[in-house]
């Protein structure tokens, strides 16, 4: 009777500290650029821990869509959360701040600072999470994926005269995944709402240069998986340019374009063609020694 209660007391806190989740804002005081102490002035990540058994030392930081105007953070947050503990990782959601259709709240550089803070957070917390470093990736869908890209190709590695131990902290991802991106702001394949949110309407073209992602890969810039559909009303083109940047600079990349699929489906399509979609990155993952065999 003792060794049952003790297997069934064990079962239960592996069950608790995979559905677990901890919520932090990612600045103790007022965030930079803040306009308010609303909730929606308090970039925060909500952190989701595996098992201990089907703990990789792997981290993703995820980064839901919605047109910089609002979070999907359900479909495109917690439920990926999920998955992605199941596979052994860490997975953190990132509710970065966002703007207003009418582009009176927030725009850049607000959230690349939010994302770039919470990939420091992250590394910072490796020993007490048992994270490898060298193995903390970021994803991103929609407009999510365009900030997700952005700190892919524009980290920094941190400031080693910081005061505090996140700041010192490279915010470079260590492997990178987007799902029906936004990518360019500069092509006729731009998505120009949002670029109107993040920019204003009269942006330079030195700014919308600036954030079109497809120009800043390097060499530098980490490994990718990408999924888009043909029929995607940001056109897929978003992925391609992305690709074929990657490519010149020799980055290892995989890219993959379905004719079906809406935007905005997240990990679980209701269109049967493409409903296995998440097992090509879970292959991609484990072919990059990111899952446990």
């Amino acid at each position: 009777m003792k060794k049952l209660v003790i297997a069934s007391f064990i079962a239960l806190s592996n069950s608790i500290f995979a559905q677990d989740s901890l919520k932090t804002y990612l600045w103790d005081s007022q965030a930079p650029l803040s306009q308010g102490n609303e909730e929606v002035d308090k970039p925060s990540v909500t952190v989701y821990f595996p098992t201990k058994q089907k703990a990789n030392g792997a981290a993703i930081v995820i980064c839901p869509g919605g047109g910089y105007v609002t979070l999907a953070l359900d479909h495109e947050g917690r439920k990926v959360a999920q998955w992605y503990t199941d596979l052994g990782f860490t997975a953190v959601v990132l509710t970065y701040r966002i703007g207003t259709w009418d582009h009176k709240k927030y725009q850049h550089p607000a959230p690349f600072l939010d994302v770039s803070r919470a990939m420091r957070y992250v590394r910072s917390k490796s020993k007490d999470w048992k994270i490898d470093p060298e193995k903390i990736g970021i994803m991103g869908f929609s407009a999510g994926g365009h900030l997700a890209s952005c700190v892919a190709t524009m980290w920094d590695g941190g400031n080693p005269k910081a005061n505090n131990t996140i700041d010192k902290q490279s915010s470079k991802p260590n492997f990178l995944v987007l799902v029906y991106p936004v990518i360019t702001f500069r092509t006729k394949y731009a998505f120009t709402f949002g670029r109107g949110v993040l920019l204003g309407e009269n942006a330079s073209k030195e700014k919308i240069d600036s954030l079109s992602t497809e120009m800043q890969v390097s060499t530098h810039t980490p490994p990718t998986f990408m999924m888009y559909t043909d029929e995607d009303d940001i056109n897929a083109m978003n992925s391609i340019l992305f690709y074929t940047a990657l490519k010149e600079n020799r980055i290892p990349a995989e890219l993959h374009i379905f004719e079906r699929g809406k935007h905005g489906f997240g990990l679980y399509p209701e269109e049967p063609t493409i409903k296995k979609w998440p097992d090509l990155l879970k292959n991609w993952l484990t072919n990059r020694g990111l899952v446990l065999k």
